[in-house]
């Protein structure tokens, strides 16, 4: 990646936003090119912003979002659907589902899925907590609105077993949601189908 035309603070900066989603050396090259250009406009006031949130941004002790707060502000709306919690893999999934419009209940994050390839085994996952979550006495059912992939099934059906004892109803994500897919690439129509379409487990 280096050249004579660059430097070491420039090639640095390059493979950082390289590394992030939907980025290549190419896409991240003309990035940084353009934050070089616009300093006072956009570099700046983007390297604060970053700052910002790596010192303030936490992640919630109750459900797994991020938030500036712990309890976020969704474990602290009491204007929400307390007998319903729906489980999802990352943030990512949850902010779709809030997007979507047709979900109004409490959130768990699970932190992504079993996956015995990558090491990922339950003890990775914030299953501990969501058992707790779920036998808590005002949730009636547990939506596992998970990705429709072979790891995703997988975690549900690891999950589902977990609160067998659990006096709550568990449910999957109906149909919309095709085979391989994952929420957060899915438009707000196709959520929405797959929650109000859900099937008991």
């Amino acid at each position: 990646m280096h050249s004579k035309y660059t430097n070491e603070e420039i090639d640095k900066l390059i493979l950082l936003i390289s590394k992030l989603p939907g980025f290549g050396p190419k896409s991240a090259g003309r990035a940084v090119l353009h934050l070089l250009k616009r300093k006072d406009q956009l570099m700046v006031p983007l390297a604060e912003s970053l700052l910002t949130a790596s010192e303030k941004i936490i992640t919630c002790n109750e459900c797994g979002n991020i938030d500036l707060n712990s309890p976020c502000n969704m474990c602290s709306d009491q204007g929400r659907n307390f007998h319903q919690l729906c489980v999802v893999e990352d943030v990512a999934d949850l902010w779709a589902l809030e997007k979507a419009g047709v979900f109004n209940g409490y959130y768990h994050v699970l932190g992504g899925n079993l996956s015995a390839i990558n090491g990922i085994g339950p003890d990775e996952l914030n299953i501990k907590k969501l058992i707790e979550r779920a036998n808590d006495s005002s949730i009636k059912e547990v939506i596992l609105a998970l990705s429709a992939t072979v790891d995703g099934q997988t975690t549900a059906h690891y999950v589902a077993d977990c609160l067998v004892d659990s006096d709550v109803e568990v449910s999957r994500l109906g149909h919309g949601v095709p085979v391989g897919g994952e929420l957060d690439y899915m438009d707000e129509g196709t959520i929405a189908a797959a929650i109000i379409s859900r099937q008991k487990i």
